[in-house]
């Protein structure tokens, strides 16, 4: 309560101090003051922007309707740089105001037979002077030429391979690398395209991943070469770790008639880890403990170290418990 009361107190202290002061007669004479100041500078700079000027300026250039298997090979210049010259006002008009549109050479208008085009300044002049005021006097533009060279390029269709440096957070793997679509038109002269083999994704970085991940990639577009569609999606599934342990038996193989391989444990627990959306997937018949007949032989002892000679993709981590088994060559009855 106290506090409040002193902040209040110096609230209409301040304000009291401030009233004095717009209200003596020295602040009365600098607001005067200021007021002709501004009106002064205002009627300076309308005289100032009465008069001529020169600027410069940039038109930015487009090239439209580009067939699929025209590779562009030398693009035009991104934009033309006009000079002009008008009152002071238009042109503060052009640089705060104004936003030029682009001029538009259209591919069917300038295509020709030897693949170089050649577009002269007074072709698209007129779509320059039309954006300007009817005061605006045009005085050059910088290049006199727009030039692209294309080429008609064959086609060939490619998988998609993602470049770059992925990483997930502990426990967490990928579990598969998805592009939509799947793969992609690669156009580009013939001698070239037969050296392509795969379509690449600019460098991807990303790292500690924990979740399904979707975004955009752009495409690699090597020179003289044109991919369709530039742009593809790609999906990172991410999965979790889990640890699963199943029991398998241990089977000898490639033993002569009448003798059999006696294990002891029978049966060895291989315990792994794998994704969940697999766990249930992965099973005991997935794996398998082989052992030859001429292995044993070669040990020259009763025990033998166990080693799987099947393991299903997407697990890591294998152990088996135990790691060696007793055995004995046996040989069965005629009975038996």
């Amino acid at each position: 309560m106290y506090e409040r009361r002193n902040i209040k107190r110096t609230f209409v202290s301040a304000r009291k101090k401030l009233k004095d002061f717009l209200l003596s007669a020295k602040s009365r004479e600098f607001f005067i003051f200021l007021f002709f100041f501004f009106m002064a500078g205002g009627f300076w700079l309308l005289q100032t922007l009465n008069n001529d000027y020169e600027a410069d300026f940039s038109i930015p250039v487009k090239l439209k309707g580009i067939p699929d298997n025209v590779v562009i090979t030398s693009e035009p210049a991104s934009e033309i740089r006009v000079r002009v010259k008008d009152k002071g006002t238009v042109l503060l008009n052009y640089m705060l105001g104004k936003s030029f549109y682009p001029v538009q050479l259209s591919f069917d208008e300038h295509n020709s037979k030897n693949n170089v085009v050649r577009v002269a300044a007074s072709e698209y002049e007129k779509s320059v002077v039309s954006q300007l005021n009817a005061s605006t006097r045009l005085l050059s533009m910088t290049p006199d030429t727009l030039e692209y060279i294309y080429s008609t390029g064959m086609s060939k269709r490619l998988p998609i391979k993602l470049c770059g440096t992925l990483s997930v957070e502990r426990q967490y793997y990928l579990s598969d690398t998805i592009f939509r679509p799947d793969s992609v038109l690669l156009y580009a002269p013939a001698e070239m395209l037969d050296t392509i083999t795969t379509a690449y994704t600019q460098p991807v970085v990303l790292e500690n991943i924990s979740d399904t991940l979707v975004q955009q990639v752009p495409l690699l577009q090597p020179k003289g070469v044109k991919v369709v569609p530039p742009t593809v999606e790609l999906m990172l599934p991410v999965d979790i770790y889990t640890e699963k342990t199943v029991e398998v038996p241990v089977v000898g193989i490639n033993f002569p008639f009448g003798k059999v391989l006696r294990a002891f444990p029978s049966k060895v627990q291989v315990t792994f880890q794998v994704g969940l959306s697999r766990f249930r997937q992965i099973d005991a018949e997935d794996f398998s403990i082989e052992v030859p007949y001429d292995e044993l032989l070669r040990l020259g002892a009763d025990k033998y170290t166990v080693k799987l000679s099947k393991i299903p993709d997407g697990v890591r981590q294998v152990r088996c418990n135990p790691e060696q088994v007793d055995f004995l060559i046996e040989q069965e009855s005629l009975n038996e």
